[in-house]
């Protein structure tokens, strides 16, 4: 494959890298100030766009012709690898979504909200995950009840 699970474990290192700059968001400034909300926006549209970058080559290979292993156990461990990397690109479309409507969210100057609580998501937390939408707590009370609702 043209990727490796390394690069797509690390796509979001390689936006923060992208993006560059001495700038980081830090909290001796206001919350979601200008300085911030510019920083997620770049790191969001940097993600995306490496993201979509891999999805052209995946679908670039996919256009260049179908497998032609001679072996049977060869074509089927590259019929096995197409259908992890498909899959990757499914759950990576669906990032896209979360990716645009974080984007929707700083417009509206709704990013680092609780969309729960309203209360400050917070900077390690957007760091770590530039889509989050619940604070850690929010999060965990979430998971709870989704679980207790799966096990019924």
């Amino acid at each position: 494959m043209a990727t490796s699970l390394s690069d797509e474990i690390d796509v979001l290192a390689k936006a923060r890298r992208e993006i560059g700059g001495e700038y980081s968001p830090g909290d001796d400034e206001t919350y979601m100030c200008e300085a911030h909300q510019e920083y997620f926006r770049k790191l969001l549209n940097a993600w995306k766009h490496l993201i979509l970058d891999a999805s052209a080559g995946t679908l670039q290979q996919l256009q260049d012709g179908p497998i032609r292993e001679p072996d049977l156990n060869d074509r089927a461990s590259s019929e096995t690898d197409w259908g992890i990397e498909l899959r990757t690109r499914d759950r990576q479309r669906k990032l896209i979504s979360k990716i645009d409507a974080a984007l929707r969210r700083i417009d509206e100057g709704e990013y680092g909200f609780c969309e729960v609580t309203g209360e400050p998501i917070g900077l390690g937390r957007l760091i770590a995950r530039p889509i989050a939408t619940m604070t850690v707590e929010s999060q965990e009370a979430h998971e709870r009840r989704e679980k207790i609702s799966r096990d019924d």
